[in-house]
């Protein structure tokens, strides 16, 4: 083949991967797109300022029945609204009203208190957190203390619809798409209220034999053999770095005994073995 033939194959490829990471994201944005990106809701403090009227600016806290008190127009309805979708029902209740011709007018949220979000699992700090319109995935597991030395790196955003049943998106903190079809940290910076972020316990490995600190250990992703044993403290002097074996789960539930290579990829659960030197 050509260098130009094997250039438009790489092209091709490339493509191919990044439609497949972009389609990834596609149920989490359909999830969200009926929704405001941020709603208000009882007990949120709101800043109200009407462009040219300063007398009729206001902080106020929205009721439990989802309502403020606009100057003028009295009690306006904006719980389950985004700022622009509120702003725009004060504007037409002022021009009902006949209070002004051509209203403009914004809201800003001066303090968060009905839009949380649940961070569950392996942090340092589980518990329910504020969020605002661009607050990310990333964001809220920082407030709750960051994962724990448990904590994986694929994440899942569990998110109720409509019709009552949960819907979980898994989010890679790592930023690249893997295996389990995980969309990026970077691509999932859309959170609604009433979400759940749920940090799972990571996938781990077993090494034992020669090796100066035995124990079960954390699986990064994409972790090899020679990285495994780096982690265990390195082969002790009695140790063979060519007598190294995998007992590893086979797809039929049973178990093998694989002779590893340096650069052997290592698998949940696998239990890795050095043996001592034959000489």
């Amino acid at each position: 083949m050509s260098s130009a033939g094997r250039l438009i194959t790489v092209l091709a490829c490339w493509v191919l991967t990044l439609g497949s990471a972009l389609s990834i994201t596609g149920a989490a944005a359909q999830a969200v797109a009926d929704r405001p990106l941020l709603q208000l809701g009882a007990g949120d403090q709101v800043k109200m300022e009407v462009f040219g009227r300063p007398e009729m600016d206001t902080t106020t806290y929205i009721g439990d029945d989802g309502t403020i008190r606009v100057p003028l127009a009295g009690p306006v309805n904006i719980g389950g609204l985004s700022p622009a979708e509120a702003a725009e029902k004060v504007e037409r209740a002022l021009k009902k009203g006949q209070y002004l011709v051509d209203p403009h007018v914004t809201f800003t949220v001066a303090q968060s208190r009905s839009q949380r979000v649940s961070v569950l699992g392996e942090v340092r700090n589980p518990g329910r957190y504020p969020m605002e319109s661009n607050t990310t995935v990333l964001d809220l597991i920082a407030q709750a203390g960051g994962a724990n030395e448990k904590g994986a790196d694929i994440v899942y955003v569990l998110r109720p619809d409509g019709n009552g049943s949960l819907k979980r998106f898994p989010v890679n903190l790592k930023g690249a798409v893997d295996s389990q079809d995980a969309a990026p940290a970077a691509m999932m910076q859309t959170l609604q209220g009433g979400d759940s972020i749920f940090v799972p316990v990571a996938d781990q490995f077993y090494i034992e034999g020669e090796v100066h600190s035995p124990a079960m250990y954390r699986l990064d992703s994409g972790m090899t053999v020679v990285q495994a044993i780096a982690r265990a403290g390195g082969i002790t002097e009695r140790g063979s770095a060519s007598r190294v074996k995998i007992r590893r789960k086979g797809p039929k539930g049973d178990y093998i005994v694989i002779s590893a290579k340096a650069g052997e990829k290592i698998q949940a659960n696998d239990v890795i073995t050095v043996k001592e030197r034959i000489f």
